[in-house]
């Protein structure tokens, strides 16, 4: 897969993690699991580059003597979400075109 549109999905996928309630970095992960793998190294960055690109903010709360820090999805963020479902349907049907002839074969 294209890097660029491997980034572009996991940012998307992050921002839908949090999309429901603010979340902090270990639960991401265990939420986006059972659809995606993604590893600590992947997803601080990711956080950060949509941190400043004010997709989402974030909090620092006290934990067990430690702080966490929670992301919260900002309505620029909920229309990144928006506008990639609507990017998806013309990804479906660029798919769609591309794979008509192997379904006109079976």
């Amino acid at each position: 897969m294209d890097v660029q549109m491997k980034r572009g999905l996991l940012d998307v996928c992050v921002l839908a993690a949090i999309q429901s309630e603010d979340s902090y970095g270990y639960q991401i992960i265990k939420d986006m699991k059972p659809y995606v793998e993604i590893s600590e190294s992947t997803l601080y960055p990711i956080l950060r580059r949509l941190e400043e690109g004010r997709l989402l903010t974030v909090r620092s709360v006290e934990h067990n003597g430690r702080l966490r820090k929670y992301y919260h999805i900002t309505d620029q963020g909920l229309g990144r979400i928006e506008e990639f479902r609507n990017d998806w349907k013309e990804i479906l049907s660029i798919y769609q075109f591309i794979t008509r002839e192997e379904a006109n074969n079976d």
